[in-house]
């Protein structure tokens, strides 16, 4: 009966044991989208939306990318890999950056006055 038993149980457990093996797997694994932002983009939230879920505007891009009527308090995140930035800017075409948001990192941020973003490659 132990034998049955044994037998019967060795499939189960293989079979949790190869699926923590995934998931432990999957969540170390870098390329994965981030609250609805696809890996490799940065990602800027609705107005309020806290916490980020849906992204309003996704970026791919290096180089400027010029904002409209973003104003008050927006997520935005760096879904991006290879320590790539994102600059936030007071001017348009990437004029004035002031803050940078690092590969992997987001901020809740009031865009209010600021009126484009810089995705750029991390600079040694």
């Amino acid at each position: 009966m132990r034998n049955m038993l044994r037998r019967a149980a060795a499939p189960a457990f293989a079979a949790v044991t190869a699926a923590l093996i995934t998931t432990g797997t999957a969540q170390a694994a870098p390329a994965a989208d981030w609250a609805g932002c696809p890996y490799g983009a940065v990602c800027v939230y609705p107005q309020n939306q806290n916490p980020a879920v849906s992204p309003s505007h996704i970026y791919w891009t290096y180089g400027a990318h010029n904002l409209s009527n973003q104003y008050g308090n927006h997520w935005v995140l760096n879904n991006q890999y290879d320590g790539a930035v994102v600059e936030l800017c007071l001017s348009y075409n990437a004029n004035d950056c002031t803050s940078s948001i690092a590969a992997g990192h987001g901020e809740y941020r009031d865009l209010s006055p600021i009126n484009s973003l810089h995705l750029r490659p991390h600079y040694n």
